[in-house]
């Protein structure tokens, strides 16, 4: 099943330490593929997709910070109102919970690509596929994923 690794690291909220992680990774020859950090009290939660999954773990408990690899789902979808409605659509008829998502623009010219943490990935892949959705893998991004 094409699900992606996807690093989420564990930051506290203070000045320097986006800065310090997203240095090392790009001195370690690191691309970032997509990102999303969100904050709750006291620290935020920075989720990368990257170039090579194993080498950025490493990277960053290097740093002494917890991080940990969460299985997403990526799909593209038409860059145009309703887009996603659609896709969500069957989604939660199947009765699945989307645990959390981000998006960005720019992987072509009229697509937007959606990741999501689905409470269940494997079935989200099913029914995105009998919809016709199109789900991408590891090497869409080129990513390298052995941890």
């Amino acid at each position: 099943m094409p699900k992606l690794k996807q690093i989420s690291v564990f930051l506290e909220n203070s000045p320097g330490r986006l800065y310090a992680v997203t240095k090392a990774l790009g001195d370690a020859g690191i691309n970032l593929r997509a990102l999303s950090l969100v904050d709750t009290a006291g620290f935020g939660v920075l989720r990368l997709l990257v170039s090579d999954v194993a080498k950025a773990r490493r990277v960053v408990m290097g740093l002494h910070l917890p991080a940990r690899i969460d299985e997403v789902v990526a799909v593209e979808i038409p860059d145009r109102p309703g887009s996603l409605a659609a896709v969500l659509e069957p989604v939660n008829q199947a009765g699945i919970n989307v645990e959390y998502m981000y998006a960005f623009t720019g992987f072509s010219s009229d697509k937007a690509v959606m990741v999501f943490r689905f409470s269940d990935n494997d079935q989200a892949i099913r029914v995105l596929g009998e919809q016709g959705v199109r789900v991408l893998d590891a090497q869409a991004f080129g990513m390298l994923e052995s941890a």
